[in-house]
């Protein structure tokens, strides 16, 4: 291993900001941006000797390499963790826009929803693996709160209640049971995680991770956080009774005064039930 990539690891080994998906999303970033300074010639770096050139010259290739402006934003996140962390936070600028870097556009023009068919399910092998994709679908829970989840403690007859440890953020959160289909997932999960996880006790949360990413990998199955637009859009459909603008609804502009209260209200509940803080992230979800 070079000497960078290793004293990358020993700081996100010694800096555990955030959850585990977060830290591990960092490393591996992290992990990836070593390997490119040295493939553009910057060899035998520390940790201390990034410098406004590096930043430039990495900018530079990733705009050639037409990334995603949300992929370049997390990279440029965590080159300013790394500036943060020893001290050189000077190093990189605070604004995108000094790169040329475009603001993201939020607002979805068509429908990420995905859907858990049968057959897709019969693909995973792995009981809790499955088990979490249900939830996922089911409740828009995201991939680890899925992994992490406990019936014991979450099902609360009516709603589920997740704990802090669980979700992005350390926000604990509310989300209703509602439907006949959400009690038979969460009665099969009880009967499999009993009062643990769903992680089997022979592992751990980063082990059982793996386990889900080959195993939906193997199945086929990609961009699950299309399960999360599935749930935001059932739910948007369920408050409304009319399809959300992502999925051939009306769009806001359209809308009399009383249905834009009624979509308004509609988008709060699901940003809550998401475990966003804000109305507007609903955006993503649903579009406007």
């Amino acid at each position: 291993m070079r000497d960078l990539n290793y004293q990358l690891k020993r700081l996100c080994f010694h800096n555990r900001d955030g959850s585990y998906s977060t830290q591990a999303n960092r490393e591996k970033i992290l992990n990836l941006i070593a390997n490119q300074l040295q493939e553009l010639g910057y060899r035998r770096m520390g940790l201390r000797s990034l410098k406004p050139k590096h930043v430039d010259a990495l900018v530079k290739r990733w705009g050639a390499e037409d990334l995603a402006v949300g992929t370049i934003k997390n990279r440029m996140n965590c080159l300013r963790w790394w500036a943060a962390k020893v001290n050189r936070s000077n190093v990189v600028a605070r604004s995108n826009e000094f790169y040329g870097i475009p603001d993201r556009n939020l607002v979805s023009q068509l429908s990420k929803a995905q859907e858990l068919s049968q057959e897709s399910l019969s693909k995973i092998k792995d009981p809790y693996v499955k088990a979490s994709l249900e939830l996922q679908r089911a409740f828009g829970l995201r991939r680890e709160e899925a992994i992490k989840f406990m019936p014991g403690f979450a099902d609360k007859g009516d709603h589920l209640c997740l704990k802090a440890s669980w979700t992005k953020g350390g926000r604990p959160r509310e989300v209703p049971i509602r439907t006949r289909h959400q009690r038979e997932v969460l009665d099969r999960v009880h009967e499999l995680a009993k009062s643990g996880a769903l992680i089997p006790a022979t592992k751990n949360y980063i082990q059982q991770l793996r386990v889900y990413e080959r195993q939906t990998s193997m199945a086929g199955l990609s961009k699950l956080h299309g399960l999360r637009h599935a749930y935001a859009q059932e739910r948007y459909r369920e408050l409304t009774g009319w399809n959300a603008p992502a999925n051939g609804g009306p769009a806001a502009v359209h809308m009399d005064a009383e249905q834009k209260e009624k979509d308004h209200q509609a988008r709060l509940t699901i940003s809550r039930e998401l475990g966003h803080s804000r109305e507007q992230i609903s955006v993503i979800y649903l579009s406007r």
